[in-house]
């Protein structure tokens, strides 16, 4: 038992800051994200003796992600209430007109507006085409994790991260390259 608990506690060390990263890239949401990092190493823990031991980084993956991508299906559709301390428009324009003209800083705010539109739409529409795709993009291009350590999380060879890769780049180049390159032309 204690050398099942010392393999596991090195495997939380090893892979907590990971988890925790995938968990708030699916959620969205930094407390969702701690919440599902704890439940994940929870069932991790008690099914310990009867899991496979070379595949426990793809499993945390997994178990992870898909518990965050279900925390935003559930949480995608609550309506927050404005919090009656919040700043009135006029006050907003006020502190903005300071800075930058209203003016420069709609236009800069529209901009940024229809990037991160842009950049959920590819990203939608890349998880309905093709969840391994969207896996590795999000792994490697998002969270920045080295392609050796990415293909081991998703328990596939390197050469099939970079297919996978390659494939992925093509269908988004494909489908919005015109849209973003439009987006980001220099008037």
């Amino acid at each position: 038992m204690l050398t099942e608990n010392r393999e596991f506690n090195e495997i939380y060390e090893q892979y907590k800051n990971l988890i925790l990263k995938a968990a708030y890239t699916y959620s969205g949401s930094y407390s969702a994200a701690e919440d599902i990092t704890q439940d994940t190493f929870l069932k991790l823990y008690m099914g310990y003796d009867s899991m496979k031991k070379k595949n426990i980084s793809s499993w945390l993956f997994t178990t992870a992600k898909n518990a965050a991508l279900n925390y935003r299906k559930k949480h995608s559709r609550e309506i927050f209430e404005i919090d009656e301390n919040w700043d009135s428009e006029e006050d907003t324009e006020k502190n903005e007109a300071q800075i930058n003209s209203a003016e420069e800083q709609f236009l800069e705010d529209e901009l940024q507006k229809q990037r991160l539109e842009l950049h959920e739409k590819i990203f939608t529409n890349l998880m309905e085409k093709n969840e391994r795709w969207y896996d590795a993009i999000v792994l490697v291009y998002y969270m920045e994790m080295p392609q050796a350590k990415a293909a081991e999380l998703m328990g596939i060879r390197l050469e099939v991260l970079h297919s996978l890769l390659h494939r992925a780049k093509k269908w988004i180049k494909k489908k919005y390259g015109t849209e973003y390159e439009e987006m980001n032309r220099e008037d």
